[in-house]
């Protein structure tokens, strides 16, 4: 395909897009990639990266290696991801901890129109793909419910780490930041990209690149021999993702970060919702929350002593702007770019 500059600078704007989304812990990439358009070429490009690109390289020199490669295509969304990932996780950690009912507001709205778009692309629904859909929902909303680890600054463990979530960033649905938030390693990573910890990066980042080449290999033939049960797998695992980010939250269990006990909130405050606390006292670092679960938007103010507003109308507001922004990504991606 014979691509022109402004096609390269959308695939760019694309990648930033996937990078905000892989920032938000709740939020993937692999869903954005999806609903542009650029998925299945995503996964065909990382799948063909093997020895053969170096047997190309030595044989019919630069050139052909980097069409080989797709690198054009490559080089324009990883640029438009690592700018935008490395920028927006710092005001993603601000709107998460001062507004988080409107940040996840924005991307409920998201989520849900991309349930729509991506289960569209099913072409025959059966007993199996609808089976494949139920095990994909009851999978993620699984993931949404489990406790997060302690914090993990071991080497080893960090190579997993990367190599676990770049997996889940790659998959529509399933966030590659909330992985990193079970196992304890978002905060490490977002603490190395803040103070430049160019070791902890490299060892993330290596962990990452054998992952997705490994998956991608996967996704690759899932999507050639089960197109349809792929699809309607990767919908439910988007379906199920809404708890994750469902707005309202009551706070069960919090971890003190400098002992790493883990208590339930109810016998350090009593407001219901850690983030509601921490703004109160304004320390967001002495708890970290392990687990909470979703309530009705009614009951929230109450719960949290009327020190906080529901913010229902902007709420809901955000939810549509987030619902109509992926009909936007959706027709951008229609044009063969």
């Amino acid at each position: 395909m014979q691509r022109r500059l402004i096609d390269y600078i959308v695939i760019a704007l694309k990648g930033t897009a996937m990078g905000a989304a892989d920032a938000v812990p709740g939020v993937s990439g692999g869903t954005i990639a999806f609903i542009s358009g650029i998925y299945e070429e995503l996964i065909d490009t990382i799948s063909n990266v093997n020895l053969s690109l170096l047997t190309t390289l030595r044989n019919d020199g630069f050139s052909a290696f980097w069409k080989q490669l797709n690198g054009n295509f490559l080089l324009a969304l990883l640029t438009g991801i690592l700018v935008s990932f490395v920028s927006f996780m710092r005001l993603a950690k601000y709107l998460i901890e001062n507004h988080p009912i409107l940040i996840w507001s924005f991307f409920f709205g998201l989520i849900v129109a991309s349930i729509y778009f991506v289960a569209k692309q099913v072409k025959a629904w059966s007993m199996g793909t609808i089976v494949a859909l139920i095990i994909g929902s009851v999978l993620a909303y699984y993931i949404t419910t489990l406790p997060s680890l302690g914090s993990n600054e071991n080497p080893l463990f960090l190579f997993f780490a990367g190599a676990l979530a770049i997996c889940a960033m790659i998959l529509p649905g399933i966030s590659g930041s909330f992985i990193l938030v079970i196992l304890g390693a978002y905060k490490t990573l977002s603490d190395a990209f803040h103070d430049f910890d160019l070791k902890r990066i490299a060892i993330f980042g290596l962990g990452a690149v054998v992952g997705l080449l490994s998956f991608s290999r996967v996704l690759k033939w899932l999507f050639k021999n089960y197109h349809n049960t792929t699809l309607a797998i990767l919908t439910g695992f988007i379906f199920g993702s809404l708890n994750k980010i469902w707005p309202w939250k009551v706070t069960d269990m919090v971890m003190e970060k400098s002992s790493g006990t883990i208590l339930p909130f109810s016998e350090i405050s009593d407001l219901a919702t850690l983030s509601v606390y921490q703004k109160q006292i304004q320390n967001f670092d002495t708890y970290k929350l392990i687990s909470e679960h979703s309530i009705l938007p009614f009951n929230y103010s109450e719960l949290n002593n009327q020190l906080v507003n529901n913010q229902i109308p902007a709420a809901l507001g955000l939810m549509i702007l987030g619902f109509f922004t992926i009909f936007i990504l959706e027709k951008i991606g229609s044009k063969n770019v």
